[in-house]
C-alpha cells in the first residue's frame, strides 16, 4: 500500500518532539502506519527521506530488530515495524503519551470556549 501526499503535511508530535531528522521521519512513518508492510522504496518516499539517506541507517533498524522483513513481492522485500521488540513497544507508548499530552492541552481551551458560548446564549 502506498500513501500519497500531494501537499506537505505538518510534522507529527513525534517529529516535533525528537526533531525533524530522516531517521525520526522513518520511525514516525513506521509507527503511524504500523498495520501494513512496505518496501524500502515506499518507506523512504512516504517518510520524505531520500533512498540514499535511508540506506545509511537502515541496517541499524534491522540489527536492532526495529523493523522485520515480512515477505518478498517480486524483487522487493517488504518490512514492517516489529511490535514484539520492547524498544518499539516503548516508542509506541511514547507516541500515545505525546498525543494524550496534546489533547490535554487542547481540552481546557475547548471547555473555556463552550462555557463562554453557553454564558453568551442566555
Amino acid at each position: 500500500m502506498t500513501i500519497t501526499r500531494d501537499e506537505p503535511i505538518d510534522p507529527s508530535l513525534f517529529v516535533e518532539f525528537f526533531g525533524d531528522y530522516p531517521f525520526i521521519r522513518v520511525l514516525d512513518f513506521l509507527l503511524e502506519y504500523d498495520v501494513f508492510d512496505y518496501s524500502k522504496k515506499d518507506i523512504a518516499r512516504n517518510a520524505n527521506v531520500s533512498w540514499n539517506t535511508m540506506e545509511t541507517f537502515w541496517s541499524q533498524l534491522e540489527e536492532m530488530k526495529i523493523v522485520i522483513s515480512t515477505r518478498k513481492v517480486g524483487k522487493a522485500t517488504l518490512y514492517k515495524l516489529n511490535k514484539e521488540n520492547p524498544v518499539v513497544q516503548q516508542l509506541l507508548e511514547l507516541d500515545k503519551r505525546l498525543l494524550k499530552m496534546s489533547f490535554d492541552k487542547i481540552q481546557p481551551e475547548r471547555k473555556k470556549v463552550s462555557v463562554k458560548v453557553a454564558a453568551d446564549s442566555d
